[in-house]
């Protein structure tokens, strides 16, 4: 009896008929390809990916996927994250959005979700901008940068996003470029696999808005040397090999600040640290409150009688 096999998913699997209508040369399709690869390469079925983003242009990306999305409010990525994580923890669950949206708008979502450790990964299109609103200043753009879309240059500080995901308690945190699509798709694929809250900040071109930091800077063609390299071609080790060793986390997380913030100016990419522990589901499970089966398929078991603590609020 010939044995059949299920067909190899593809890039393609995850793409949508839905018409891409962003700006050419925008780094944005980049990402969404790489993240398409970093599925196929993982073999994820596109019924078991559930993708969830923010205002902005990166908000459409759900559009342009052939699996589950929702399009949620400015800033709230990580709470519709939350949700449909923990009613339905099968489901590998993707949130993406704009550094304005998850930095910004949604900060203190961003930090909350680093706190719990819950199994997900969020992609943040990092391009300095609020792009979709004509580009203002997002808050990763240096102080006293202008770009040709802001009236004036910026009076306040950046933020690091690296250092706020190390303060926050993200146990996965890497950077990636948009136009670098091969190893952007390795990094979102290595954040997928990662038990716990992941973070991939991408640097994301805008040629609409940002002529600050275009491809050819990036390149360094400014400059006569590559402002970006990679974390995994040097002696660079992001991984916290004992979990309980409070000194080594510590460690970890310095080293992971310190790259973060190069006096040379360069650029790193990669990982920069990889913590293994429990995660919000296993608390959850090791409480009783989350069961094998996911939440959304028990029905009736959300079905509680809310009377009496109606008559305690009276």
């Amino acid at each position: 009896m010939a044995t059949t096999t299920a067909p190899q998913l593809t890039a393609k699997t995850y793409k949508s008929e839905v018409h891409n209508d962003w700006c050419p040369g925008c780094g944005d399709f980049g990402i969404v390809i790489a993240l398409q690869m970093a599925l196929a390469k993982l073999q994820i079925t596109p019924h078991n990916v559930a993708v969830v983003s923010g205002i902005g242009c990166s908000g459409k990306t759900p559009h342009y996927m052939g699996t589950y999305g929702f399009h949620t409010l400015h800033g709230r990525v990580l709470p519709s994250v939350t949700g449909l994580k923990l009613a339905n923890h099968r489901l590998t669950v993707i949130g993406v959005g704009g550094d304005g949206d998850g930095y910004g708008i949604g900060v203190g979502h961003f930090v909350s979700g680093g706190r719990r450790n819950l199994d997900f990964t969020y992609l943040v299109f990092n391009n300095d901008v609020y792009a979709l609103t004509k580009g203002q200043a997002s808050p990763t753009i240096e102080k006293g940068k202008k770009t040709k879309s802001m009236a004036d240059s910026s009076i306040v500080e950046a933020i690091n996003p690296v250092a706020l995901a190390l303060a926050s308690g993200y146990t996965f945190i890497a950077r990636g470029y948009a136009l670098e699509v091969k190893y952007l798709a390795n990094l979102i694929a290595q954040a997928i696999q990662h038990r716990g809250s992941a973070l991939v900040d991408i640097f994301q071109t805008c040629p609409t808005y940002n002529d600050l930091h275009s491809k050819s800077w990036y390149e360094g063609k400014d400059s006569g040397q590559p402002r970006l390299y990679k974390l995994d071609e040097s002696d660079y080790d992001p991984v916290v090999h004992d979990p309980n060793d409070r000194a080594e986390v510590a460690q970890k997380k310095a080293q992971a600040l310190l790259k973060s913030e190069e006096p040379s100016g360069r650029l790193p990419l990669g990982v920069f640290y990889q913590l293994e522990v429990p995660t919000y589901e296993d608390c959850l499970r090791e409480k009783g409150v989350l069961g094998h089966e996911p939440q959304a398929r028990l029905g009736a078991v959300f079905q509680r009688d809310i009377q009496p603590l109606l008559d305690r609020l009276a």
